[in-house]
């Protein structure tokens, strides 16, 4: 299996990611990022799901998804050269001498502090998942409190 990330235009109103995501559930696919926002024209959302599957797979989601009415344009990326980031926020203990070494790495990941208590400091990063990925997996012996992800949206580069 492979991970595929394809980008989906769409009418942006009411119901629309419902359809869309009933459209995977339905056929038993499972998504493993979905993030949607405007796009600079206020009619448009863009969606960008990433979703794991062989190219029989990924083509009769492709398919499926044209068929949608709401949908503008599909453009699977996974084979393209494009940009993708995702958008973390972490919070992670942080007293003492451990303190520092956990600026230290929020400072190598080109992270920002966006808060700070006695206890613990929560640090935001914006990268390629695999940085994201990274960046958690080093944090982790110091222990999460809590953190979120946007998953991940792209653009084709052209």
């Amino acid at each position: 299996m492979k991970t595929n990330t394809i980008s989906v235009l769409v009418e942006n109103h009411f119901g629309v990611l419902t359809r869309i995501t009933s459209l995977f559930a339905g056929r038993g696919y499972n998504i493993q990022s979905l993030t949607v926002g405007p796009t600079e024209d206020a009619s448009a959302s863009r969606m960008t799901i990433v979703v794991d599957g062989d190219t029989e797979i990924i083509d009769q989601v492709k398919k499926q998804l044209n068929k949608l009415i709401d949908v503008i344009k599909v453009v699977d990326l996974t084979n393209e050269d494009f940009i993708d980031r995702e958008l973390l926020l972490i919070k992670v203990s942080a007293k003492g001498k451990t303190r520092f070494s956990v600026l230290q790495f929020a400072q190598v990941f080109d992270g920002s502090i966006v808060d700070i208590t006695p206890n613990f400091i929560t640090i935001e990063v914006s990268a390629r998942s695999s940085k994201i990925d990274a960046f958690i997996a080093l944090l982790e012996p110091f222990g999460i409190k809590e953190m979120a992800r946007t998953g991940r949206i792209a653009l084709a580069r052209s």
